[in-house]
């Protein structure tokens, strides 16, 4: 049996969503479910889930994640059935944690107060202002949804409610890092997560809303100069805090850079229990926590190997590459790209190991500080240190340090040159 925490991402009210993205990946999973018109989880399979899940966690603390489609669908007194059951079969000295991901566009003073009150943490998600946000995320009649998204972030800071910002990064905003990056401090938002929109297609391409690898680690790179210099220690990015992690010996904590995966499965609304929230297909069905005990599920065979493939099938280059130690191959669900070995390399491959060869110094420097404990005002001037020798004698024409193998002038200086002036 486990002696470790594990996730189940739960869908109550499976693909059923009150908007329409044109990336987003699971609209069409009611197709799983051909006939079904009411995807809403039943209290009684809600009972018997939150049982089971606090049953078998190590304790004393025991997370819970709420995703859809959009959660929110469900009312708010199918989440006041959560928190109830939840102390129900909670052990004495244990705590339940709440995660919502939301599209923030139902969200109300009463639902705000609600999730204040029992300490939920809400994902929202916010691609950037109006013009790159309305580019993919959109009503089902194609009305705009900008406006809906900044009124629930705005409840949500009036009622002091936990929350971060998850941004999709694709071919709409993916060449305006600063700009976002700007637009999320503006807002006073402390919290961002930057995923990388990788649209597999059946013949082997992506979609053109994908992006490169190349564009991820120029996005990556340019919020990242601008993180370090002007807010470390103030504003949380997730991808900077988790290599933070790794460089200071910790470990990664997000389940595409850990060596393994398997520990993070994926429940619809009626109980079927799935490997990933990304391999939510017939072929990585567990099985259902009605017919099987969950932990029965969890620790399957079927599902060890499942973890085990991300570093057994891992390619050659992957095996001798020099930020292995962090990337890990990444995400399997993005492991597209064929070698010579028959294995596959992840499709933003090129992206991670530039940036994450441009962090190196800054990360050295900040897990060494960590180490010996040293306040966050001495560990900013290492950080500026390291910035400036990197920047400052770079000529217009030369080689941008960034590793884009274009001049300078033509890459980095306008958002660079500014930052090494004023530090």
């Amino acid at each position: 049996m486990l002696n470790f925490p594990f996730n189940i991402i739960v869908k109550p009210i499976g693909p059923v969503c009150n908007l329409h993205c044109d990336y987003c990946y699971y609209l069409n999973k009611d197709e799983l479910y051909p006939g079904t018109r009411d995807f809403r989880m039943s209290y009684e399979l809600l009972e018997e889930f939150t049982r089971q899940y606090i049953q078998y966690q190590p304790g004393p603390l025991v997370s819970f994640i709420w995703q859809g489609g959009e959660p929110t669908l469900l009312g708010l007194d199918f989440f006041r059935r959560v928190v109830e059951l939840q102390e129900k079969f909670l052990p004495v000295g244990w705590q339940a944690t709440n995660s919502l991901q939301t599209n923030g566009t139902l969200l109300t003073d009463e639902w705000c107060d609600f999730l204040h009150k029992n300490q939920f943490l809400v994902g929202l998600s916010l691609d950037g202002p109006a013009n790159l946000h309305n580019f993919y995320r959109h009503t089902k009649s194609g009305q705009e949804t900008f406006s809906q998204v900044i009124s629930g972030l705005h409840l949500l800071q009036k009622h002091k409610v936990e929350y971060n910002v998850l941004c999709v990064v694709s071919k709409a905003n993916v060449q305006h890092p600063i700009e976002l990056y700007h637009f999320f401090k503006e807002n006073g938002i402390k919290y961002i997560q930057f995923i990388p929109l990788v649209e597999s297609l059946e013949d082997g391409k992506v979609s053109q809303r994908s992006i490169t690898g190349e564009e991820y680690g120029q996005f990556l790179i340019s919020v990242f100069n601008q993180w370090a210099v002007s807010n470390l220690g103030e504003i949380s990015i997730q991808i900077f805090d988790e290599c933070v992690s790794v460089w200071a010996g910790l470990g990664a904590n997000l389940c595409i850079f850990a060596p393994t995966c398997g520990r993070a499965m994926a429940m619809e609304h009626n109980g079927d229990v799935y490997s990933c929230d990304h391999f939510v297909f017939p072929l990585y069905k567990l099985g259902n926590i009605r017919d099987q005990k969950l932990i029965d599920l969890v620790n399957s065979e079927r599902q060890a190997n499942f973890g085990r493939q991300k570093k057994e099938v891992l390619p050659e280059y992957c095996q001798s590459c020099s930020v292995r130690f962090i990337c890990n191959g990444g995400c399997p669900k993005d492991r597209i790209l064929p070698t010579a070995d028959g294995r596959n390399l992840n499709y933003l491959c090129a992206g991670y190991k530039r940036f994450f060869s441009y962090i190196d110094p800054y990360m050295r420097e900040i897990a060494e500080m960590l180490k010996r404990r040293q306040p966050l005002g001495l560990i900013k001037q290492r950080v500026f240190s390291v910035h400036k020798t990197l920047w400052k004698s770079v000529g217009r024409n030369d080689p941008c340090p960034c590793g884009s193998g274009k001049k300078y002038k033509k890459c980095c200086q306008p958002s660079v040159e500014p930052l090494v002036k004023s530090i």
